[in-house]
């Protein structure tokens, strides 16, 4: 059943009274439209559908875990025509793909500053943010409808939880994935200069363009890492 608008904030009518779908690109500008300068930012609790993995993202089975990531997240979305949307369902549009990267243990006993990585050692927790309608209840009995209607083996690796990141430095990355580094020094420039220090090398990328339509030096990518 679609929820009475009256119930969230996450809706909203037209001097016409047509009611709205919920863009978060309109709706979250702080968090998903930052400056590509480095700033401050507190982010709260959100629920994910998340899938972990190792490796080079240039692999082909990479695209295999983005994949069931949007069959599960469209599931949702798309609910309300198949008779079967959550409680307080409205409608909205499905959120960006996220990933959260690190490398392995044994490279790290290897790493240094130079912003060069081996791509083979990277580990990576993708994800695509749920709105806040979604329960876990909900989200297994997607994943259990998913597997009848669209079986992968991969949909047993996925999870959904909360992830509270809290105190974060960010920055819009313009350009190549391979050319971050250059971002990255401008945010540890900025800590450096704020007395401000980045818990870990792990940080959060969020894709704002579709690299298949994209060229490299038009990507926008968010770049996201704990501080305190």
């Amino acid at each position: 059943m679609i929820m009475d608008i009256t119930e969230t904030e996450h809706v909203t009518i037209t001097n016409k009274g047509v009611l709205m779908k919920y863009e978060w690109r309109k709706s979250e500008k702080e968090l998903y439209l930052p400056k590509n300068k480095p700033t401050q930012i507190t982010i709260p609790s959100f629920n994910y559908f998340m899938i972990e993995g190792e490796g080079n993202p240039n692999n082909e089975n990479f695209g295999e875990y983005i994949g069931v990531l949007y069959a599960l997240s469209y599931a949702i979305r798309m609910s309300h025509k198949g008779g079967t949307p959550p409680k307080d369902f409205y409608e909205y549009t499905v959120y960006p793909l996220e990933g959260v990267w690190d490398i392995t243990d044994e490279a790290k006993k290897y790493y240094n500053d130079t912003g060069i990585i081996n791509k083979d050692t990277l580990v990576y927790n993708l994800m695509i943010r749920q709105p806040d309608f979604v329960t876990a209840e909900y989200a297994a009995e997607v994943i259990e409808r998913t597997k009848k209607k669209k079986p992968h083996v991969l949909l047993d690796k996925v999870e959904f939880g909360e992830i509270t990141e809290g105190k974060c430095v960010q920055m819009l990355h313009l350009g190549p994935y391979d050319n971050e580094a250059v971002s990255f020094k401008k945010m540890e420039e900025y800590c450096s200069e704020n007395k401000i220090t980045r818990l870990s090398k792990k940080h959060r990328e969020i894709y704002l363009s579709d690299v298949r339509k994209v060229s490299p030096e038009k990507l926008k990518t968010i770049l996201r890492f704990k501080v305190k």
